[in-house]
């Protein structure tokens, strides 16, 4: 297998439309000069709409991990009280750092591959008292959860008014629909290696009115993450350091590709490829983690069988060119998940399941050949029917 050429279906970094990879080769700029601006601009202007925010979008060279560190650091002092609601390895982490920042964070913890419900919400802040902010995922990529955040948001707005909202959006934002302003976010989080079709190295970071009021207050320690510098430099178009011009070259040219699809379109295909790629799965005797009401339209999650010797299987799937991710944290070992997310179409989901199917009957399993390829495309067009195009728009 030529790993430059796989069926890439992990959750990120994804694969990369052509355009998309030439735009990464092109020439370097000025960082500092009028090209770069007007690319900086272009930018933030293209990605306003899938945050759905009409506040600053902010670019920072770092990978998303590194958007949620600026979150915290920016609008939070030591010693300040956090609500993590956690529902698997990336809410943890969001709660971890901070935590190493000093704020004193409890965590609503909430069983893997279930979603956070607001109920369980409105009773932790009930018994909560100043708490200065809530940590929310709203894909939570470990599991295949998307977590309802406009409700929760909601709850937080009602319960803890005063509580700033931050919420990790950085395999959600540009691929199912976010609304920043509506559901009252105040930072929110994404990063480039993932539903906008580039390489990693970028993150984008929404900021609400509330949390520039906050960064002025806030004591935690930051400089290269420091939100004001950006923001000072953003309006002359340039950014405090040095940027990944190459990168924002690939997001530059994968906006245009979801700006002619459009937002509808890029969230249907999503969709579409989301149960697909369910349907498949379970048509395969596989076990899904998530609760099916809180599905993920951005990578799914199955249980690996007890009879079913994973390293055998997984060797059967990556010599027929399609790689999956393991599981992470304390599901390491027990899950594997399948990405369908950023540069996807239906045809990459339908050719990871007939490999599925392959390495199925490869190493012994009992499947019907096809039968998962079919129900998976019956899926698609149920589930968005046929506005899934053949390719995302060159």
């Amino acid at each position: 297998m030529n790993p430059f050429e796989a069926n890439l279906r992990i959750p990120g970094p994804t694969m990369l439309p052509p355009t998309v990879r030439e735009a990464g080769g092109r020439q370097m700029i000025n960082h500092r000069g009028p090209e770069y601006a007007a690319l900086q601009d272009r930018i933030v202007a293209g990605m306003k709409p899938f945050f759905g925010t009409a506040n600053e979008v902010l670019l920072l060279t770092c990978a998303g991990s590194g958007g949620l560190e600026a979150a915290v650091v920016n609008v939070l002092s030591p010693g300040d009280r956090a609500l993590a609601v956690t529902t698997g390895a990336f809410g943890d982490r969001f709660a971890k750092v901070a935590e190493v920042y000093g704020a004193a964070v409890r965590r609503l913890e909430v069983e893997w591959g279930r979603a956070a419900e607001p109920d369980l919400l409105r009773a932790a802040l009930a018994e909560e008292r100043q708490v200065r902010a809530i940590l929310l995922t709203h894909n939570e990529t470990s599991t295949g959860v998307t977590n309802p955040v406009a409700e929760l948001a909601a709850v937080a707005r009602e319960a803890a008014p005063d509580a700033l909202l931050l919420v990790d959006g950085v395999s959600s934002i540009g691929a199912i629909p976010f609304e920043a302003d509506a559901w009252g976010v105040d930072v929110a989080v994404t990063g480039s290696q993932k539903a906008w079709m580039a390489a990693p190295g970028m993150s984008f970071v929404a900021v609400s009115g509330r949390a520039w009021a906050a960064t002025e207050v806030a004591r935690m320690p930051r400089f290269y993450l420091d939100l004001r510098r950006h923001r000072e430099s953003a309006a002359s178009g340039q950014t405090p350091w040095t940027p990944a011009v190459a990168v924002m070259y690939q997001v530059d040219e994968g906006l245009r590709l979801m700006q002619a699809e459009s937002p509808a379109g890029v969230f249907a295909r999503h969709r579409a490829c989301g149960a697909a790629t369910r349907a498949g799965l379970r048509a395969l005797g596989l076990d899904l983690l998530a609760d099916p009401a809180h599905a993920s339209d951005t990578v799914t999650a199955a249980r690996i069988p007890e009879d079913l010797d994973w390293k055998a299987f997984n060797a059967e799937v990556k010599a027929r060119g399609v790689v999956l991710a393991g599981g992470q944290g304390r599901l390491k070992g027990r899950i594997f998940r399948v990405g369908h997310l950023g540069f996807v179409i239906l045809d990459h989901v339908l050719g990871a399941l007939a490999v599925l199917e392959e390495a199925s009957l490869a190493v012994g399993r009992a499947v019907e050949p096809g039968a998962a390829v079919a129900v998976a495309r019956r899926a698609a067009l149920e589930a968005n029917l046929a506005v899934v195009p053949a390719e995302v728009p060159a």
